[in-house]
């Protein structure tokens, strides 16, 4: 088996996974993105891949924890 990498990215306005030289498709936050990576992820470990997952900090993007315009209006709204 080989190795699975998944890297958060910035797309546009959002994030993206970028896995095997594919970016999918944009996600509203970094977490989010993240999210859907893991799922990836899980599966590529059942299939016996090293797995890899990448994601920037702070610095990248917008330079939000989160990576969402407003960090704060994120957590009001996800309650």
């Amino acid at each position: 088996m080989g190795i699975a990498q998944y890297d958060i990215v910035a797309k546009g306005e959002g994030w993206a996974v970028q896995h095997e030289g594919e970016v999918g498709m944009a996600y509203t936050t970094k977490e989010a993105a993240f999210e859907a990576a893991m799922g990836a992820a899980s599966l590529a470990i059942r299939e016996g891949h090293e797995v890899i997952v990448c994601s920037p900090g702070r610095q990248a993007g917008n330079q939000t924890a989160l990576g969402a315009e407003d960090d704060r209006t994120m957590r009001r709204t996800s309650n």
